[in-house]
């Protein structure tokens, strides 16, 4: 499902390399999850979350980009505690901003949404950290002129690809495994 998802020819160089990159740390399986509960809500979440994210990229890339993964966390969270309850809400990412604010979203979601201790928090803001600035390296080399419709692009392609490597994360933290039948 998520391979029909990839808008942008550049989206997939980002895939791979997450992939890639997490796969190698055990963070996610070698078989990506099918999403398509989390990938419905996609669309809304990235319209919402550009004017924040845009905003701050200019100053904080890594920040703009790293929320990205938190926000693909919580909503797998969210997925396994009660989807019936969280699919109902408007928008998930104004939902997660509007608890604290975009500054310290990254400690509420860790916190109140997964929960995670000290240690645990540690090694999450770590990986999303690491994730941010390969995914803002390779956006930064690609032979695209800056502020252009293809850097737009390129910018979508890289949250989106952060979005789902957060949910693949979180779902195996969670004990999902991803397997074929």
């Amino acid at each position: 499902m998520q391979d029909e998802q990839l808008r942008y020819p550049f989206e997939e160089k980002f895939k791979e390399d997450l992939a890639t990159y997490l796969q190698e740390k055990d963070l996610i399986d070698k078989m990506l999850p099918d999403t398509p509960d989390l990938e419905e809500k996609w669309v809304t979440i990235a319209e919402a979350y550009l004017p924040d994210g845009m905003r701050e990229f200019a100053t904080y890339p890594t920040v703009s980009l790293g929320w990205m993964m938190y926000i693909g966390m919580a909503l797998a969270k969210y997925w396994d505690e009660d989807w019936e309850l969280y699919n109902k809400v408007e928008n998930l990412y104004t939902y997660l901003r509007e608890r604290i604010d975009f500054d310290h979203m990254d400690d509420y979601i860790c916190e109140k949404v997964l929960l995670l201790s000290p240690n645990e928090r540690k090694e999450i803001s770590d990986i999303v950290a690491k994730c941010a600035a390969r995914t803002n390296n390779l956006l930064r080399h690609l032979p695209i002129e800056p502020g252009s419709r293809n850097a737009f692009q390129a910018y979508v392609a890289v949250l989106h690809q952060l979005y789902y490597m957060g949910a693949a994360m979180q779902l195996k933290r969670m004990g999902y495994h991803m397997t074929k039948i």
